[in-house]
């Protein structure tokens, strides 16, 4: 509608206006003077200016512009209306503007939600799993709206009622859209597993000799882009691989050609290939087959193609045992052609062998008096205080320089109140006195070692009243190195320079170096580790210099300055014969496949045992299903991760989120194997780690007897017969009728050894009972998988020297420079390697142990209730745990003074309980 305003009479004259016509078409203003029109946009409110006067309105038009335009004379009440209808049009013009805004956003995501719902509608029509992928690619595509400014705008009833009928379906859309996608989705893919367990209940069924359990069909019907299944020992997990491949199938998710199963050894391949063919069989998928095959074999073929030469593989680089062989040799070679490397090789093994704890923190003991005080034992067989003093006194006997530990002082300082002073060391030779003080690199003691820095004082004060010389050492000194550069620079100036001898006889009582065999063990895992995590030397150095400054750095550049030259020399060696090795393999392969020189053909990977895959494993599996629509099934039980000696890594398996982004967890908590009563017990000793995922391990499986039994005998000599007297009781058992059969008539028993060793526990003449048992001879690292009626474990010792389980050098620290997130738990794979040992039984484990040796493990177990330590006829032990060493226990002796007690670890723990008197003299 079109309206006009021109001044009065009155207001022309009065204002000297000339005659003037404003006219108003929607948002168009026009005026009409002097014969010219003039036009502005009334959105553009700064392009004219109405003002009111006393009595007058004048307008003006470009106001402050060469075209400025002014009319005069309109009445106020006039201009009261013109000012009523511009503010009328705008606000209208507002409204449009907001409506249009609103119905466009609402457009945006109504088309978005169309997009999802037609995705969901998908993957319901076809049957599928809505997946990660689907689900971030939809919310990519997800528009970018200010959803709370949306809503504001809406409540305003003016725009609201512009919009009329379709305020309530924005408003409905936004809800829609605000809702929470991932939880709808969840719901989505709940409905789907649902329907799809009862319309393939038949494959599921039947695709193993006995239906799925629940659990297992669950894990086989999620096909998300990534799957973990955390498998109880004993649960089927091979069944669920079988199953999830034969689901893929029959689906018509993935062809058979496009799935492969990877498993760490060639049995084990071969065994899932087996299982697969007779799964398809049962189901009437005879012509149907996949492929299985180890991690290497596989790696091994992607080189082959994304080089067109496949590599060789030295035969010495194909097991752990060959591995070692050419590490000894490369340590010779090295050891010959180098005396840096000689004095480093030997330096380690007998002054660096051990960790040192932090400063100040609790020390080991290697021996105990008779009052239960320990002690120390160095290279030549003094008793000492710190394993600090044993690194000075092992560096001195490997040169040969004559000491003297702790021989009184020259001159008498003995009182009434205080013993004679005994430095350190002495060098009888140079008449030089050492002392070892426990300082930090301030000059600082541990914050709990009482009046010590007045003890320090002292001593100085000392040596400088009587003139004699001493030469000082501290824990930062020993801890960072310099003090040994120190020591030689000093012993040298005064004329002894050292003889480093690692053939220098050791005394009877003194004690070993590290092993060479050992050492080089420590360097394969090492490197394994190394080039498993891609760290080169310069990354490992790089890891080094960012360790905390009070930890033992020293030790570590000590055992990387002996590790870069082995593990170059080994991939020379590997050069040399145009060879890789396993860890070269599986990175090499992941290399190509992530740089896209070579293409993936699988869309299903699924791995097997995946808690002890490397992380160059994990990197190769991430590589293959790297591409949108390919899919990860990876199984595995992070309790029985016991590997890491070969370069697996547990944070793989505990980490598989992080690994790979994202992943759906099920767990496999019914086990077909273990009694309850030892699932209980076994669950609850490996989850005393609280890096463990927890499980609630479930069996169906009914107890025949005890679970556990522990038979302690008095001398290690009398094992094997208690051994051979179990076993018997066993076929007598069977024989009377006590002891049903097993699976083929005859029980199984599994000897369980820590070690190879323990092989000599196998009963010798075995046509006395294998009528009735069948008698197997394992370690527990090779026993993984497998599964016995009864299992033996023969040797469940914890001795101060020699072999024990659990092993207290498995995990040594040095490892950690090449794991990223190594487990940091105290015998965390020891516990883990015990639980397995545990879980092979269907009926019962055996424990034997000896007097006073008992392992710190099955002392865990009876702690607990687990288990009661009996002798071999039944009879309950009850032993004092020797209060000085704490691993001993108490026995009573007769000497020629009568009876009394002492540690059965004698000589290496003297303690004995003081007698009354002696208790009342000593306090």
């Amino acid at each position: 509608m079109k309206k006009e305003w021109s001044p009065s009479w009155w207001g022309r004259r009065l204002t000297k206006s000339s005659n003037w016509c404003l006219r108003m078409d929607g948002l168009k203003l026009a005026m009409t003077l002097a014969g010219s029109a003039h036009h502005v946009n009334v959105e553009e409110e700064n392009s004219y200016w109405i003002n009111a006067g006393t009595f007058w309105t004048d307008i003006t038009f470009h106001p402050g512009q060469e075209n400025e335009v002014k009319a005069d004379g309109l009445p106020n009440d006039q201009g009261a209306t013109l000012i009523q209808a511009l503010n009328a049009g705008l606000k209208e013009k507002r409204l449009r503007d907001e409506a249009k805004f609103l119905q466009r956003e609402h457009q945006k995501i109504q088309h978005w939600l169309d997009h999802k719902a037609g995705q969901e509608r998908k993957c319901a029509k076809d049957r599928r799993w809505f997946t990660h992928e689907q689900q971030q690619e939809v919310l990519a595509a997800r528009p970018n709206v200010n959803v709370a400014d949306l809503r504001k705008r809406l409540s305003n009833s003016d725009v609201a009622a512009h919009l009329g009928t379709i305020t309530n379906l924005v408003k409905a859309s936004l809800d829609a859209f605000q809702l929470d996608h991932g939880a709808a989705w969840t719901l989505l893919n709940a409905v789907h597993m649902k329907r799809e367990l009862i319309v393939c209940k038949e494959l599921l069924d039947r695709v193993e000799s006995k239906p799925l359990t629940e659990e297992q069909a669950r894990s086989v019907v999620c096909f998300d882009n990534r799957v973990q299944v955390i498998a109880s020992a004993g649960s089927g997990k091979t069944s669920t691989m079988v199953a999830k491949a034969a689901y893929a199938i029959h689906r018509g998710f993935v062809k058979p050609e496009r799935i492969v199963m990877l498993a760490f050894n060639r049995q084990a391949a071969e065994e899932l290939k087996e299982r697969a063919d007779r799964a398809f069989e049962r189901l009437g998928m005879a012509n149907v087959a996949v492929e299985a095959s180890t991690f290497h074999a596989l790696g091994l073929r992607i080189i082959g193609k994304a080089t067109k030469e496949k590599p060789d593989i030295p035969n010495w680089a194909t097991d752990a045992a060959g591995g070692v062989r050419k590490l000894a040799e490369i340590v010779d070679q090295l050891k010959d052609s180098s005396p840096a490397f000689r004095r480093q090789w030997d330096l380690f093994r007998f002054v660096f062998g051990r960790d040192l704890p932090s400063f100040g923190g609790a020390e080991p003991a290697d021996v105990w008096d008779s009052r239960g005080k320990g002690a120390l034992i160095t290279s030549r067989g003094e008793k000492v205080k710190s394993l600090e003093e044993v690194m000075v006194a092992n560096y001195l006997f490997l040169n040969g320089i004559d000491y003297k530990y702790e021989t009184p002082y020259a001159h008498r300082t003995a009182d009434e109140d205080h013993r004679q002073y005994r430095p350190d060391f002495y060098y009888p030779d140079l008449d030089l006195y050492h002392e070892h003080f426990a300082l930090d690199a301030e000059g600082v003691p541990p914050t709990h070692f009482k009046d010590y820095l007045q003890g320090v004082h002292w001593k100085r004060k000392l040596h400088a009243e009587k003139g004699t010389e001493l030469f000082e050492t501290t824990s930062y000194g020993l801890r960072s190195g310099k003090d040994f550069t120190r020591l030689e620079n000093e012993l040298i100036g005064r004329g002894l320079v050292p003889d480093l001898n690692p053939d220098r006889e050791i005394p009877k009582n003194g004690q070993k170096p590290m092993e060479s065999i050992e050492l080089i063990g420590l360097v394969r895992t090492f490197m394994s580790h190394a080039k498993s995590n891609s760290l080169r030397i310069d990354a490992l150095r790089s890891r080094l210099d960012a360790m905390p400054r009070d930890s033992f750095k020293h030790r570590h550049q000590m055992f990387l300055d002996i590790a870069a030259p082995i593990m170059a020399a080994w991939d020379s060696a590997l050069a040399a014969e145009n060879g890789i090795d396993f860890e070269d393999m599986l990175n090499q392969a992941a290399e190509y496949l992530e740089s896209g020189r070579v293409e993936s053909t699988y869309d299903l990977v699924m791995a097997d045992e995946f808690q002890d895959a490397s992380r160059a494993r994990a990197r190769l599996c991430r590589a293959l299903v790297d591409r949108p629509g390919r899919f990860l099934f990876a199984v595995g039980d992070d309790w029985q991760s016991i590997n890491r000696f070969a370069g697996a890594d547990v944070s793989v398996m505990t980490g598989f989120r992080e690994w790979f982004g994202h992943g759906q967890v099920f767990k496999l908590e019914q086990t077909f194997r273990c009694p309850q009563a030892l699932c209980d017990v076994s669950s609850a000793f490996v989850s005393q780690n609280p890096g463990q995922i927890p499980k609630n391990v479930r069996s169906m499986t009914p107890a025949q007897g005890p679970v556990l039994q522990a038979f302690q005998v008095d001398h290690k000599e009398k094992l094997a017969d208690a051994i051979d007297q179990f076993v018997l009781g066993l076929a007598e058992g069977m024989r009377e009728g006590s002891i049903s059969p097993g699976r083929d008539g005859k029980v199984s028993v599994y000897i369980l050894g820590r070690y190879n060793a323990d092989k000599q526990y196998v009963p010798s003449n075995p046509r006395r009972f294998n009528q009735w048992i069948e008698v197997s001879f394992l370690t527990i690292h090779r026993s993984k998988g497998s599964e016995a009626d009864y299992v033996i474990l023969p040797e469940m010792l914890s001795v101060l020297k020699g072999r024990s389980f659990p092993n207290t050098r498995a995990d040594d620290p040095v490892l950690a420079l090449a794991m990223p997130d190594g487990d940091s738990f105290p015998l965390g794979e020891e516990r883990r390697l015990f639980y397995v040992a545990l879980t092979r039984a269907r009926r019962m484990v055996a424990m034997f142990t000896v007097r006073g040796r008992c392992s710190t493990f099955l002392r865990e177990l009876t702690d607990g209730g687990g288990v009661a330590i009996t002798d071999t006829d039944g009879k309950s032990i009850q032993e004092q745990t020797c209060p000085g060493c704490k691993q001993g226990v108490l026995l009573l002796r007769t000497g020629p003074y009568g009876e009394f007690r002492s540690c059965s670890n004698y000589p290496l723990c003297s303690y004995k309980p003081p007698k009354q008197g002696e208790v009342q003299r000593r306090r």
